[in-house]
């Protein structure tokens, strides 16, 4: 097993256990900022394994994949935060 291979393998478990616990904490809460803090992770986890496949498969397309992930990832966690700042139940 090569370095490269090595690297892979670590990044896409831990990646896989970011997400696994990330859609843990997106599903139960319990407030919407850590349902924020959830899915920012999600889509982190998520450009780890892009850049894993890239890697792997050895094919840059995955790259263009994950600057796309970047920002609907990026575009998503801002208007959800936008959504709980002028929400009245968290003004109480």
């Amino acid at each position: 097993m090569t370095t490269v291979q090595l690297l892979v393998t670590l990044t896409v478990a831990g990646a896989l256990l970011a997400l696994l616990l990330a859609l843990v904490r997106l599903l139960r809460g319990p407030t919407q900022a850590d349902r924020v803090v959830a899915l920012d992770v999600v889509f982190s986890a998520s450009l780890a394994l892009t850049v894993a496949a890239a890697l792997s498969t050895g094919r840059v397309l995955f790259l263009d994949v994950a600057i796309g992930l970047a920002v609907v990832g990026f575009v998503a966690t801002i208007v959800w935060a936008r959504l709980i700042d002028t929400s009245p139940e968290d003004s109480e």
